[in-house]
């Protein structure tokens, strides 16, 4: 079977993409388990001025933040979406073609364990009731 490969957006048109490697696992909570597509994970930030520096990356999920850096890759890859070619236009078209939607030429790489932005829970204050009138200290009506 012949796949094609096709690029409607030109060699540098094409939309750069970025991949975000962390160590460890990311889990979502059991009810998001089925439907994670489009959840919001946290926030990604660049602390450098100008983006084509190789500058250095926060990754803030919940109470913990993630140090990176930005990397090159040695070969690039390609973002492709699968379309299906029913093939009654053209008989000897494939029957599978593939569209580049995107190339990723860097990573953002998150080694280090990540620093707790909370560093001391804050426990609950007792409240103190004042205490209750008793009828020796309340001055008689006149």
């Amino acid at each position: 079977m012949r796949i094609q490969v096709r690029c409607g957006c030109g060699e540098a048109a094409c939309p750069e993409w970025a991949v975000v490697e962390v160590q460890g696992v990311l889990q979502p909570q059991p009810c998001f388990s089925g439907r994670i597509q489009g959840l919001h994970i946290g926030r990604l930030c660049s602390t450098s001025s100008t983006p084509s520096s190789k500058g250095a990356y926060t990754f803030t999920v919940g109470y913990h933040e993630l140090a990176g850096t930005r990397v090159t890759l040695k070969k690039p890859l390609l973002v492709l979406r699968k379309k299906k070619n029913d093939g009654q236009a053209r008989p000897a078209a494939p029957q599978v073609e593939l569209e580049v939607i995107g190339v990723i030429r860097h990573k953002i790489l998150f080694k280090d364990r990540p620093k707790a932005l909370i560093s001391k829970v804050p426990t609950k204050e007792k409240k103190v009731l004042p205490a209750a009138a008793t009828p020796s200290a309340v001055p008689p009506a006149s």
